[in-house]
């Protein structure tokens, strides 16, 4: 059984009880600092720019077709606990919401359930915080059967400290039945009941996927091929240099979450030897906790890559905010963003820059420590993916051993193990014989030697 909105019928629609339509107007209630600049506004450690907190709202209401009839940023000194915003500023947005005649409000912030019920009677229309508002997105864009059961999961978590808000026909009382007695359980908290269910029987499932994707992670294991994983800010341009590196057809706008379910392809590298490419969910500022704990099972691909290229769109004005934001998840999953062995920057989108400003760009890569490289690509032209391939084949080189041994042309089992346990760099028939150079991670290095008297390789 599951939840049931205010008419009686089952509730599917995750926080917002049905698709968007119609207009809506997206205020940005960002808090100002007391000291120094008293405009700027600041999230975490990074300096963030108003007007594009805005713009990137603005476009997460566009993501769901919303009209967006206008995007405002209501300056906050101090969020009230009642409606977040201050009484005068809500008195102030009521005649512009009734003036544009908006269905929807969108507030860049996190609302609790009572600020959001208080702001819908002021308004007399329905509001939607930023978590509600990329749950939307994240719902539309599932489009696997595991990327539907993490999306339901975090809907679920969400509704749950949300029935008071929007479910007012659950505060009516049930009476007991016979000997049972009592006044009966609300119907309030039958339903907070019913989800909290769901997502116990949702979790389980989600736990199966995660002994399936360890099953897949272990057979890739037994084959020597490396996994590479792209991660960085939604709309960095990660599906379309996934696309660009394995000629794969993922799908890639310039749209914020526009690719959702992750993905795995063959990646060939400059020498002839192969990895595994993933593409992964993009990350956003203030990316709610129900998702990360959601995905938790989809970012682990990331989480035992061995390669992780951090895309970041470097013409963006917020890309250094950005580069925070994504770090600050990558801290999440246990990985250390200043890890320069397993973690390469890549700054993408340097086709929107001029001589100049490319020119200063290099001068700035050049200047970076060799421990921590960034690499300046273009994915939509193809421009300094060559240099990005041999940085990652070196890389995925630095803990594998090169060996050069030789076999027997009629042994096809010592062949055949050989290719799935090894990559085969050269092999070349001689009187018989195939003459062979691998390289194999150290765990099998031990087993070339004893069984084929491989020798390291020279130099």
């Amino acid at each position: 059984m599951e939840p049931r909105n205010p008419e009686g019928s089952i509730d599917r629609s995750g926080p917002m009880q049905g698709k968007p339509t119609g207009r809506a107007i997206v205020i940005g209630p960002y808090l100002r600092l007391r000291r120094g600049n008293a405009d700027t506004p600041q999230v975490g450690h990074a300096m963030r720019d108003t007007d594009a907190r805005l713009d990137e709202a603005a476009g997460l209401a566009r993501a769901i077709d919303l009209d967006v009839a206008k995007a405002i940023a209501a300056q906050v000194t101090q969020i009230r606990p009642a409606t977040y915003l201050g009484k005068g500023k809500v008195e102030e947005l009521t005649g512009l919401i009734t003036t544009e005649g908006a269905d929807l409000v969108v507030m860049d912030c996190a609302l609790s359930p009572i600020q959001q019920r208080n702001l819908e009677k002021a308004w007399s229309t329905k509001v939607l915080d930023r978590t509600g508002l990329i749950l939307e997105i994240f719902g539309r864009r599932a489009k696997t059967k595991e990327g539907a059961l993490q999306v339901e999961l975090a809907h679920l978590n969400y509704q749950r400290s949300r029935l008071v808000r929007s479910w007012t026909h659950l505060e009516r009382q049930r009476g007991g039945f016979g000997f049972m007695g009592g006044p009966g359980e609300t119907q309030i908290e039958a339903d907070r009941r019913l989800i909290g269910d769901r997502i116990v029987r949702l979790e389980n499932e989600l736990k199966k996927v995660q002994a399936t994707r360890r099953l897949h992670r272990a057979g890739r294991q037994r084959v020597p091929y490396r996994v590479v994983a792209l991660v960085g800010y939604t709309n960095a341009g990660k599906s379309t240099l996934f696309n660009r590196l394995t000629r794969a057809e993922v799908q890639a706008a310039d749209m914020l979450f526009a690719t959702l379910d992750p993905t795995l392809r063959a990646l060939a590298l400059p020498h002839g030897g192969k990895a595994m490419l993933s593409d992964t969910v993009g990350f956003i500022s203030n990316l709610p906790t129900q998702l990360v704990a959601a995905f938790r099972a989809t970012l682990e691909e990331v989480m035992e890559a061995d390669v992780i290229l951090h895309v970041r769109d470097i013409s963006h004005e917020d890309a250094e905010a950005q580069q925070h934001d994504v770090e600050a998840v990558l801290r999440q999953l246990g990985i250390d963003p200043g890890h320069g062995a397993r973690i390469l920057e890549v700054w993408n989108k340097i086709d929107r820059f001029d001589a100049d400003q490319r020119e200063n760009l290099e001068n700035i890569a050049v200047r970076r420590s060799a421990e921590v490289p960034c690499f300046l690509v273009s994915a939509e032209t193809g421009e300094g993916l060559d240099t990005l391939l041999a940085a990652i084949e070196d890389r995925l080189a630095a803990t594998r051993t090169t060996l050069d041994l030789s076999v027997d042309a009629s042994d096809g089992a010592a062949i055949s193990w050989l290719h799935r346990n090894s990559e085969v760099l050269v092999k070349e028939l001689r009187d018989g014989r195939y003459e062979m150079t691998v390289r194999v991670d150290e765990t099998k290095r031990d087993i070339l030697v004893n069984r084929y008297a491989a020798i390291p390789h020279p130099l």
